[in-house]
């Protein structure tokens, strides 16, 4: 199955529609959606190096829009969709807490948080729940989600045949960890927020 899934991403890439669905997994991932575009953009800038930058530019654009949804969703409607989806995640209970360390820390928290496999739709809804400044919210967000996706892009773009070639003989090894990290994420914002 997870050999399908990958050659199904690859195959997509070959198409014009690619990055419009990248770029929808992109948004969701920022407001509600728990898998992270990483899933598309690794595959798809693999298929298609040549695209590494423009991919990333896209998941970029599009995690900080979705990040905005994010935002709106805990600054206007976090008594019902916000609440939700932040106890889904199992961090109803710890939102206050990450609400007050914005008082102190809120650019720090939206640039280090942005970066890492913690699920950046936390800290978009936090970052609308807690009433932080929109214009920097937005700004620190390109930044992060920017550094995120190029670096990934200039990765593949550097070390692309090496890697396909790596992962595509170690695709349950490679997959295993990813998870891994996806699941120490989530575990660490369980200990942080």
């Amino acid at each position: 199955m997870l050999r399908r899934l990958y050659d199904a991403v690859i195959a997509l890439s070959e198409k014009k529609s690619a990055p419009w669905y990248m770029g929808a997994v992109s948004f969701a991932e920022s407001s509600f959606f728990p898998v992270p575009p990483d899933v598309m953009l690794v595959p798809m800038a693999l298929a298609r190096p040549d695209r590494a930058w423009f991919l990333a530019f896209v998941c970029t654009v599009t995690s900080v829009l979705g990040g905005i949804a994010g935002y709106a969703i805990g600054a206007l409607l976090y008594d019902s969709v916000g609440q939700w989806i932040v106890s889904l995640y199992g961090y109803g209970d710890k939102l206050e807490a990450f609400r007050a360390a914005y008082a102190e820390w809120g650019a720090w928290i939206i640039l280090i948080k942005g970066l890492t496999p913690i699920p950046y739709k936390l800290v978009t809804i936090a970052s609308g729940f807690s009433g932080y400044d929109l214009a920097s919210f937005i700004v620190l967000s390109l930044i992060t989600r920017g550094l995120r996706f190029y670096f990934l892009a200039f990765l593949i773009n550097r070390w692309g045949l090496e890697a396909r070639g790596f992962i595509e003989r170690r695709l349950g090894l490679v997959t295993a960890v990813l998870a891994l990290i996806v699941v120490a994420g989530f575990v660490i914002a369980a200990k942080v927020i």
